[in-house]
């Protein structure tokens, strides 16, 4: 029965002595059996848009670890794609996006009704995963947040501190707003399609929410994840929604609230027992071990996973890393990582 999914009973507010577990990224390139799956699919967008190979890589770490939850495998640049812009992968150095900077580039834009289109293999992999999952496992669709998918289309590319993002924010307000707009209801519309493929969870991915600062926070990470959650609550009311403004440090606190969403997933740069206090509070939480402990391992793997696990055992918690594994990681640490939280309980000394 769904309502048995530890993770779904986590996001219902419940606390588990031990917590539901998954991974950002968790199928990747630290995985062999990913890698060859990849290789078959020939580059990472053809991997993305075949929906057998795509539903294959995102159940191979369910099969190898059992989490108790599976995310879609996808990319939060297929939403630009969608829309128009031009995509493409550079091996060893990432995605490449044609550039959104003049109201020229908005205009060819499609309407955000086009968008289906592109990503119907998107729902495809979805209604396959919704099938072959195990039933105790729980299927987590997502998208990047407004901002952060904005700031790849004014870029052409991933920036250091989004500084072309915050030009065009400063030099063309209106042009920039109404790029947020577009990429806010192209999301609503995308995640809802997930949801109606079988997704029981959505998450927003807002990886450059932190270099936002004062009102400009509120305006463009908060702003739009309240819109997105709120739509997506009318229409699927009992479908739960996690946020992820990463690096937003005090903006965390009230992050739930002020939203709507049913979880906030913390990153690691900040304080376990400062988020259980300023931020659990408010409901369910997800995070935060350092990505790096899967690539180093050992006993400070085990400590710091224990440090979380004890730190959020009062309240409903998720447990997961506070940024995606990297390629470079031991899937033997992954392991590690499993049973230690399984193995610690929020009352152990």
């Amino acid at each position: 029965m769904a309502d048995q999914k530890k993770l779904l009973r986590a996001l219902a507010g419940e606390t588990q002595a031990i917590p539901p577990i998954w991974m950002m990224r968790q199928a990747g390139r630290y995985l062999p059996e990913y890698r060859a799956t990849r290789a078959q699919a020939g580059d990472f967008l053809s991997l993305c848009y075949n929906p057998e190979l795509a539903a294959e890589v995102t159940l191979q770490p369910i099969r190898r670890y059992g989490f108790d939850a599976a995310i879609l495998f996808a990319d939060i640049l297929l939403v630009p794609q969608a829309l128009g812009a031009d995509l493409w992968f550079v091996t060893g150095e990432g995605p490449r996006l044609s550039t959104m900077t003049t109201q020229a580039d908005f205009d060819k834009f499609r309407p955000v009704d086009d968008i289906h289109e592109t990503l119907n293999p998107i729902y495809e992999t979805v209604k396959i995963l919704s099938q072959e999952l195990p039933k105790e496992t729980t299927l987590i669709g997502f998208a990047g947040a407004p901002w952060t998918v904005a700031t790849y289309m004014i870029a052409g590319r991933g920036t250091k501190d989004q500084g072309p993002a915050h030009a065009l924010m400063q030099e063309n307000t209106a042009l920039f707003e109404a790029l947020l707009d577009r990429i806010t209801l192209a999301t609503i519309e995308y995640l809802s399609k997930q949801i109606e493929a079988g997704a029981e969870v959505v998450k927003i991915f807002d990886s450059w929410a932190g270099s936002l600062k004062g009102d400009a926070f509120e305006k463009y990470a908060l702003e739009p994840c309240r819109q997105i959650t709120a739509a997506l609550k009318i229409r699927h009311p009992h479908v739960p929604v996690i946020g992820f403004p990463r690096e937003a440090g005090e903006k965390y606190v009230g992050f739930a609230k002020a939203t709507g969403v049913d979880c906030v997933a913390l990153d690691n740069s900040v304080d376990p027992e400062w988020a259980a206090q300023h931020v659990q509070v408010d409901g369910c939480v997800q995070g935060n071990l350092a990505s790096r402990h899967m690539v180093s391992g050992g006993q400070e793997l085990v400590d710091d996973t224990r440090r979380i696990v004890r730190a959020f055992g009062k309240g409903a918690h998720i447990f997961n890393l506070g940024h995606g594994i990297t390629p470079d990681a031991d899937p033997d640490n992954v392991q590690l990582m499993i049973d230690t939280v399984r193995e610690t309980t929020a009352s152990a000394s």
